[in-house]
């Protein structure tokens, strides 16, 4: 049970990402999440979206692991991989913050989805 709300909140906080990402980017609400500036953002608006729609897939296979019960584990195992992989890399790479919002979640969730709690 505690691995399927992980993996809801994972879900949830990928959904705020695709949002952020896709529709905000432009806006003051995703110049400020992304700490970046209008000219920056206007620059990189297509590249937003295009990440933004990666973690669309990532919202959409962890949804499809959910919906197939105990035989999705696998799928869940795999799409929660992905994400707690991008958190690292993220995290090292760009922002030590994007290991605390995506990293960590992902990592919680792939344990307990591992381990069965």
């Amino acid at each position: 049970m505690i691995a399927k709300i992980l993996v809801v909140l994972v879900i949830l906080i990928h959904v705020y990402i695709v949002v952020l990402e896709m529709f905000l980017w432009n806006t003051a609400a995703g110049r400020r999440a992304f700490g970046i500036s209008e000219e920056f953002a206007r620059q990189t608006r297509a590249f937003a979206a295009s990440q933004g729609l990666y973690n669309l897939f990532i919202v959409i296979g962890l949804l499809w692991g959910l919906s197939f019960g105990p035989v999705g584990e696998l799928t869940r195992l795999i799409f929660l991989g992905f994400v707690s992989i991008a958190g690292i890399f993220g995290g090292l790479t760009v922002n030590g913050r994007i290991f605390l919002i995506q990293g960590l979640p992902g990592l919680l969730a792939l344990a307990a989805t591992w381990f069965r709690v």
